[in-house]
């Protein structure tokens, strides 16, 4: 088992920037590609962006493009979203993902991933 933890949400303004933090425990070492995921009310779950096993490769929803930054530190076992020029719509829970294995493919799917974290709220105003 895995577990993960997110901190680091809040209220912000439009334009200001914040860092979300992801830390896992448990059995780290089966930990391969990690993802954040977002979920606003009323909406289904987000995908937000992703991070393959090394940290070589990271890919990113349209919406978040240029301006999300993911990251990670294997050997402190976090992944860190940093989240620029915010925007009102950016507004959700914020989760972070953990699959087991070396795949990276279909990172993008909620399904593809075996752990969750509780969430940690972003609110963005306007």
């Amino acid at each position: 088992q895995v577990q993960l933890v997110e901190s680091g949400g809040g209220l912000v303004q439009a334009g200001d920037s914040l860092r979300l933090s992801c830390k896992a425990s448990g059995r780290t070492f089966s930990v391969g590609a990690l993802g954040w995921f977002r979920q606003a009310p009323g909406k289904e779950r987000e995908f937000v962006g992703t991070i393959n096993r090394s940290g070589s490769t990271t890919d990113y929803a349209d919406s978040v493009k240029g301006r999300f930054t993911i990251s990670r530190d294997n050997a402190k076992n976090t992944v860190v979203l940093q989240m620029n020029n915010l925007k009102p719509e950016d507004t959700a829970v914020y989760y972070c993902a953990a699959r087991e294995g070396i795949g990276y493919y279909r990172t993008y799917l909620p399904i593809s991933y075996d752990y969750w974290g509780q969430g940690t709220q972003v609110t963005v105003s306007s």
